[in-house]
């Protein structure tokens, strides 16, 4: 479920060295399933620890992750990467927004799932984000562009050479192509 580097458990190990005998630490997600996901990491006591927990081993320390969690922390990892500056510990979680869904779902799921787990995260990064509207009786994926995309000046090329491609790539013989049926209107709000 979880992969913690040898480098993130001895960073656990110490820190925990400083709690109450018994302590562990607690993975979870905030508000799993939504676009408002965020994950965190907590030092759990054992007074803290629920019934329904699962719970992870890991060199000198256990990992608790409540139930409703669980799901969406599927391929979940965490590292400490260190740069000049210092170190940090580094939590991924690419399903936490959806949870993962199997090679057989529906192409719609599917095709939901990698915009969820991995379009709209690299968009993220300019304010914007696409939804999937439906997908064509002849496979063409038709979405929408929201936030920042809506309007930008670059949002052809991000449709054809980057969500088109990976889509493509992703869903051979499923789909056979992608369209944008959002009314783009320049503002304040979109990227340049």
């Amino acid at each position: 479920m979880i992969s913690i580097s040898e480098a993130a458990q001895a960073h656990f190990v110490k820190l925990l060295a400083d709690q109450p005998e018994g302590t562990n630490i607690r993975v979870f997600v905030i508000s799993p399933g939504t676009a408002q996901a965020e994950c965190g990491v907590s030092y759990c006591p054992p007074d803290a620890v629920e019934d329904d927990d699962i719970e992870l081993e890991f060199n000198g320390f256990n990992a608790m992750v409540d139930e409703k969690s669980a799901p969406f922390l599927e391929d979940a990892s965490i590292d400490l990467v260190s740069d000049s500056l210092g170190s940090q510990l580094t939590l991924k979680a690419p399903n936490a927004k959806m949870r993962k869904v199997s090679s057989d779902a529906p192409l719609v799921e599917r095709i939901e799932y990698l915009i969820q787990s991995e379009i709209n995260p690299q968009l993220a990064g300019h304010g914007g984000n696409i939804m999937l509207v439906e997908v064509t009786a002849d496979g063409v994926a038709v979405i929408q562009f929201g936030g920042g995309c809506n309007g930008c000046s670059m949002v052809d090329v991000t449709l054809k050479n980057g969500i088109e491609k990976q889509l493509l790539d992703m869903f051979p013989g499923e789909l056979t192509g992608v369209r944008d049926a959002t009314e783009h209107s320049h503002g304040s709000h979109s990227y340049q």
